[in-house]
């Protein structure tokens, strides 16, 4: 088969670019031909020679918003002039006004445009409008993008919930779920000194640490509760209000801000409990890295993806904003330390089921069936027998 996919990114260091990085690798590796129609392209797939790398220029317009519709029209000139030789076209959103055969969730705007954490509800100046201007236009375009793909593809069982609710056709749903890199995320002794880590207890929290969405703060609450363990946080901080919250709270000698971190494999495996009290999330990459660490995860049902740790190895709470309840579970789970080993084991077991070749196999499914059914409708449509 000949596979157009078309995304913004294939690269390794991004999450929708890295889920898409993958399933081309899971293409190629199935001696399939690609184009790969994006603004970044890892070189290593650029060069290989069954992919025809086809890069869309768009960094000079002044926003995300414009330099998604510049994408999305360079996008929809190159299909028109290119279809013909394609058997299937791979797309992620609204990111052309072409017709697709397969088109991967990873977000959906109408969703969280109704969520009561929305920018908009803490930000009321010209950034908050904004980013209610960008969510508004994406819950449009991706409405129109979804109606015209055969098949819709969605990462978590959540994302599936929220497709539905914006008038995706449950005939036209299936689930994918993202993968995790079992070799790079592992269980393996790690020197929590040498990490910047403090020795005992720690406590991990990865991620976007400048927005409400992720909720530091409740964790920043459940801590100033509890006497035992130290919070590393792995994120830029830069201008972010959790540093003083920390201090205001009594926590400057047990919260550990580290700032951006390349090697969050690495903290993983120092740590003893990955804490992810994120209000909203579509899918998040990093609890199954958590998992495939072999951390115990504590999570809030709010975030997609949840549904691939199963009750031995995590721990999720109703209500993220529950600061109390949070600290009675981090208390419980400091306190057994056989029941952390336990859970450990389990969660690598857990992940264990969703390599990113389990899901790039799923993906190659897909599109063997959509290729198929494009034959029989071809036949059909030429009087073919």
């Amino acid at each position: 088969m000949h596979i157009a996919l078309i995304t913004h990114r294939f690269v390794r260091g991004d999450g929708q670019g890295r889920v898409n990085y993958e399933i081309a690798a899971a293409a190629l590796g199935a001696g399939h031909s690609l184009s790969l129609i994006a603004s970044e392209i890892a070189p290593e797939l650029a060069a290989h020679e069954r992919v025809r790398a086809v890069r869309i220029g768009a960094e000079r317009w002044p926003s995300a918003l414009l330099r998604n519709q510049v994408f999305a029209l360079k996008t929809t000139r190159w299909l028109e002039r290119h279809r013909a030789e394609l058997d299937v076209v791979h797309v992620n959103g609204f990111v052309t006004w072409a017709r697709a055969d397969l088109n991967t969730a990873h977000f959906v705007h109408a969703a969280w445009l109704a969520s009561p954490y929305h920018t908009i509800r803490f930000r009321k100046d010209w950034y908050g409008l904004y980013q209610w201007l960008y969510t508004y236009a994406g819950s449009f375009l991706e409405r129109f993008a979804y109606a015209r793909s055969t098949a819709v593809v969605a990462v978590s069982l959540q994302v599936e919930r929220e497709l539905r609710g914006a008038g995706v056709d449950a005939q036209r749903l299936r689930v994918i779920a993202n993968g995790v890199d079992l070799e790079e995320f592992k269980p393996a002794p790690v020197s929590a000194r040498s990490l910047g880590v403090p020795e005992g207890p720690v406590l991990l929290f990865a991620g976007d640490v400048k927005t409400p969405r992720k909720n530091l703060e409740t964790l920043l609450r459940a801590l100033a509760l509890t006497e035992l363990g130290t919070l590393v946080v792995a994120g830029d901080a830069t201008g972010s209000p959790y540093p003083r919250l920390a201090e205001s709270l009594g926590l400057a000698e047990r919260v550990r801000f580290l700032g951006y971190r390349a090697d969050v494999a690495e903290l993983m495996r120092a740590a003893n409990v990955f804490v992810f009290p994120s209000r909203y999330e579509a899918c998040s990459l990093v609890l199954l890295e958590a998992a495939a660490s072999g951390l115990p995860v504590v999570a809030a049902r709010t975030a997609g993806g949840v549904e691939l740790l199963n009750r031995e190895c995590s721990v999720l709470l109703d209500d993220p904003d529950d600061h109390v309840e949070l600290a009675s579970v981090l208390r419980g789970l400091l306190a057994e330390p056989e029941r952390l080993a336990r859970m450990g084991s389990a969660a690598r077991a857990a992940a264990a089921e969703h390599s990113w070749h389990a899901m790039g196999e799923r993906y190659l499914r897909a599109y063997r069936e959509l290729a198929a059914s494009r034959g029989r409708a071809s036949a059909v449509t030429y009087g073919v027998s």
